[in-house]
């Protein structure tokens, strides 16, 4: 059975506060790091180093085809190799570990589904099992165990300084390093999607530029929704994290279950994020209040665009792929600059 949900309680909001809605361009935000790039990646050059990233195809999802060939044009662009391997998924693996004993090979992604949700002979499913087997070295995606377990926790270097308690117990802080955690493309580049409109403050801490801030966001995928949510929370905000199963609040450290409605929370979010994976999927517009940031994440929009334009003051980005690349690339060279320059 449902649980009862109480009412949704609206306040009263001054329009006059707020200019008009407004689009915001993803080409503008990931210009900005395709020029710094360019610079790291001619840089390399001069060292003898040409940087090289492969991604493995393995199925035959549209979608994940696509992917690659923005990929390949934005590479080709910014001055990389990068080269697609298609193979069976039944030979992915050893694929995968002749890329991962590649000198020449910097970066490596895998583009999912490839068994989905088949299990592994190891345990888990195959692509959990995929997913793990990529060298943080190489992880240009930040998905393997170690960057996903850094993340969850809050740890923001993989050489992290660390704390020994009585009994001899090693524990990492996470607050101190030279080697950074590398964070999942797409979720790294909301992120610095809100840095760009101003979500952040910048003037508080760091972990702390999120604080008193309500975030919804509709989605709980392990690739892009729930890292989304776990970063905006070690960060300070308050997410709601929305999806078939329910919704739940994520703090930081800790997620719980909630009794407000979907109408109730996003209705008190000044951001809000669709990633919902259909078409028929759309974002009740009266819900949105004055001001609000709209991100949409998802290949379709889940939201009525011209009708979140008539709301004062809306952020509307809708699409974030071109700022997705640039994240991909920017984690490709930080790779080669934290391990295969030593």
């Amino acid at each position: 059975s449902r649980r009862h949900r109480g009412p949704v309680i609206q306040h009263k909001i001054n329009m006059a506060e707020f200019g008009p809605a407004e689009k915001i361009k993803a080409d503008d935000i990931a210009t900005v790091f395709r020029s710094e790039i360019r610079a790291d990646v001619e840089a390399l050059k001069a060292k003898g180093i040409t940087p090289t990233l492969v991604g493995f195809l393995g199925t035959g999802d549209v979608s994940a085809k696509k992917y690659s060939e923005w990929t390949s044009k934005a590479c080709e662009a910014d001055g990389i190799k990068f080269e697609v391997r298609e193979v069976d998924k039944m030979d992915l693996e050893n694929a995968l570990n002749a890329a991962n004993h590649d000198p020449n090979v910097h970066g490596i992604l895998i583009y999912y589904p490839c068994f989905g949700g088949s299990p592994s002979f190891y345990g888990g499913s195959m692509d959990d099992y995929l997913r793990d087997s990529v060298p943080i070295e190489k992880d240009v995606e930040g998905l393997c165990h170690t960057y996903r377990h850094n993340l969850y926790h809050n740890i923001r270097y993989v050489d992290t300084q660390t704390s020994k308690y009585k009994g001899g117990i090693v524990t990492q802080t996470g607050l101190e390093g030279t080697k950074k955690c590398l964070l999942p493309c797409t979720p790294l580049a909301i992120i610095k999607i809100l840095e760009y409109l101003k979500l952040y403050d910048e003037t508080q801490p760091v972990g702390n530029r999120m604080c008193g801030k309500n975030v919804t966001v509709i989605n709980r995928s392990e690739i892009v929704g729930r890292p989304l949510a776990a970063m905006m929370a070690n960060d300070g905000a308050d997410v709601y994290s929305v999806d078939l199963s329910g919704v739940f609040l994520m703090k930081r450290g800790k997620i719980v279950d909630v009794a407000e409605s979907q109408e109730a929370i996003v209705r008190k979010s000044s951001l809000i994020i669709t990633g919902v994976p259909t078409k028929d999927y759309k974002l009740p517009t009266e819900w949105v209040q004055p001001g609000t940031v709209v991100i949409n994440v998802s290949h379709f929009k889940n939201v009525d665009e011209e009708a979140l334009l008539k709301v004062p003051g809306v952020k509307y980005v809708p699409l974030v792929g071109k700022v997705t690349v640039g994240m991909l690339e920017r984690n490709l060279i930080r790779l080669i600059k934290q391990f295969q320059m030593e």
